[in-house]
């Protein structure tokens, strides 16, 4: 929960006016740490769950706008109005021109902003109009035949790295308080299709070949990069399904020291019940997903957290 909080001050996401109210949280002058704690000792616990999920809602008495946490950007700002659209990203990575995806990146950024402040203009907070997009796409493209692996950077580990860092800074910028946008390494870890099987397939590899080829582009990102935002993917992952898996804070928190947050791709926290059969109901599966470490879910099943 402390993860998401962080975003909605280092993002400087719009708060709503209340009136003869004047909340702690509300003070710039205090650390960003700070004015989470206080922000979090004013939410309800049912207030704190349904800001764990994608479509957050308004909190009124507290001044918090309504937030929809779902935005693309892979080589363009995506479903919201015209935008440039650049070339898709395994051509970029193909001329190996780092400086060139950080160019673009920067322009992407550019405009998400400025559609963002029209948006908030016209009072729109839907899908598709926030500051955080879940994009790139860092995972390794090792079989021809998977539908996505246009959107990824190649079947190279080190220049997968090397282009998704430029991207990630391109997005997020360089300002040591604020976020320009936020960018999402995904689709964490082990995770290059099938594309029909993600729901259900258990990928079951050598440390060797984890080490080696599917951890070293997120570490990257997260290390060099300061990625503040990670997407599990849908499958499983010896035997744990990814958005509940170990590895979420065994190597992303203890080993990288991640500080941001995890969100789940979509409906993928239903997957840990209804496809992966590791919970017997949503409420097992929800309780699973946020002890392992998602933050946040692109989904319904955080509605059962009550239970």
């Amino acid at each position: 929960m402390k993860h998401l909080l962080y975003i909605v001050f280092m993002l400087a996401l719009p708060v709503m006016a209340v009136s003869q109210t004047k909340f702690q949280f509300q003070n710039t002058n205090l650390s960003t740490q700070e004015r989470v704690e206080s922000l979090l000792s004013e939410m309800t616990l049912q207030e704190k769950i349904e800001q764990m999920r994608y479509q957050a809602p308004a909190i009124e008495r507290l001044g918090i706008a309504q937030y929809n946490w779902w935005n693309e950007c892979l080589h363009g700002v995506a479903r919201a109005g015209y935008a440039t659209v650049f070339p898709q990203s395994i051509s970029i990575a193909a001329s190996w021109d780092t400086d060139l995806i950080h160019q673009v990146a920067l322009a992407i950024s550019d405009e998400a902003r400025a559609k963002h402040h029209e948006f908030l203009r016209r009072g729109m907070h839907d899908i598709y109009q926030g500051l955080t997009f879940w994009s790139p796409n860092i995972n390794i493209f090792r079989d021809p035949r998977w539908g996505r692996g246009h959107e990824t950077y190649g079947e190279d580990p080190y220049l997968t790295g090397q282009m998704g860092l430029q991207f990630v800074k391109g997005l997020q910028g360089d300002d040591p308080n604020y976020l320009k946008v936020v960018a999402t390494a995904k689709h964490f870890a082990v995770h290059s299709g099938p594309e029909p099987l993600r729901h259900e397939f258990d990928a079951r590899i050598s440390e060797r070949d984890l080490r080696e080829t599917y951890l070293p582009a997120f570490r990257t990102l997260v290390v060099d990069g300061g990625v503040y935002s990670v997407m599990g993917a849908y499958n499983r992952f010896r035997g744990e399904a990814c958005c509940a898996s170990t590895v979420l804070s065994g190597i992303l928190r203890n080993e990288w020291g991640f500080k941001g947050y995890v969100v789940s791709d979509c409906w993928a926290i239903a997957d840990i019940w209804q496809s992966h059969k590791i919970a017997k109901d949503a409420a097992e599966a929800a309780a699973l997903a946020v002890k392992r470490g998602t933050d946040l879910e692109c989904g319904d099943t955080y509605k059962a957290l009550p239970e």
